[in-house]
């Protein structure tokens, strides 16, 4: 089959930075989540899927039925990062921090996140957290992944991003992306996301403010994929802290 997936134009950092950021804010304040635009071209997402047999590359791997995590794989890579792993990650934590810090202003709690990414790993270094958190992850026919957070200890970043590597539908059905929002005095709700190849999904690490009668609650958000029904679903996860 032809791939018909378009090829932006610029660097992933153009992209990211084209971003319509005030609407992305408010779709993640109302939901936990919003999509991206396409961030990556489908050589770009081959590229770097195609990492996943480099082992070299990681530090190490985790086979989720093992840890009864669900079903499928997973490596974290060093801290030696693909270029443009890098460049996106980059990219991602000025945007993301205007959204980090006013949560936590909602939600009256210290926001310790600077300016810049290298200064934040940095503390993190120092409070024990030094291992790189960036995730390369594969599924096959039958596997998923259970709802859980990404939070490896005290100094934590509020929002992580996902970018799909493969195209739904054709390399894979099955295998979308699960949200749950625990909501004060209320039954939870779910999400599900298809993501498309290329395109990325900003979403929550732990909670999120939401409205109440008495100001600003917090809602435990919890993440996870759906059974992949056939074929293989990559993704890419770009954490914006490390891990303990």
């Amino acid at each position: 089959m032809i791939d018909t997936t378009p090829h932006p134009t610029g660097t992933p950092t153009d992209r990211v930075d084209t971003t319509d950021w005030t609407a992305l804010a408010d779709e993640v304040d109302a939901h936990g989540s919003a999509p991206t635009r396409q961030l990556l071209t489908p050589d770009q997402c081959r590229a770097i899927a195609g990492l996943y047999d480099e082992t070299e590359r990681f530090r190490t791997t985790v086979d989720m039925a093992r840890h009864r995590f669900g079903s499928g794989q997973y490596r974290y890579f060093t801290h030696d990062l693909p270029e443009t792993v890098r460049e996106l990650r980059a990219a991602f934590y000025p945007h993301l921090l205007p959204i980090a810090r006013d949560w936590a202003a909602r939600l009256g709690r210290p926001a310790p996140w600077p300016d810049g990414l290298e200064e934040w790993l940095g503390m993190c270094h120092e409070a024990g957290q030094s291992k790189s958190a960036q995730i390369l992850l594969r599924y096959g026919a039958g596997d998923w992944n259970a709802l859980h957070r990404d939070v490896f200890g005290d100094m934590l970043f509020p929002l992580q991003v996902v970018i799909g590597l493969d195209t739904p539908g054709t390399d894979y059905t099955g295998g979308e992306f699960l949200m749950t929002e625990q909501r004060p005095r209320a039954q939870s709700r779910g999400t599900a996301t298809t993501l498309l190849r290329g395109h990325g999904l900003v979403f929550t690490t732990r909670d999120r403010p939401v409205a109440s009668r008495r100001g600003w609650s917090t809602a435990p958000m919890r993440h996870g994929v759906s059974t992949v029904r056939s074929g293989r679903r990559r993704t890419l996860g770009l954490v914006f802290h490390d891990a303990a």
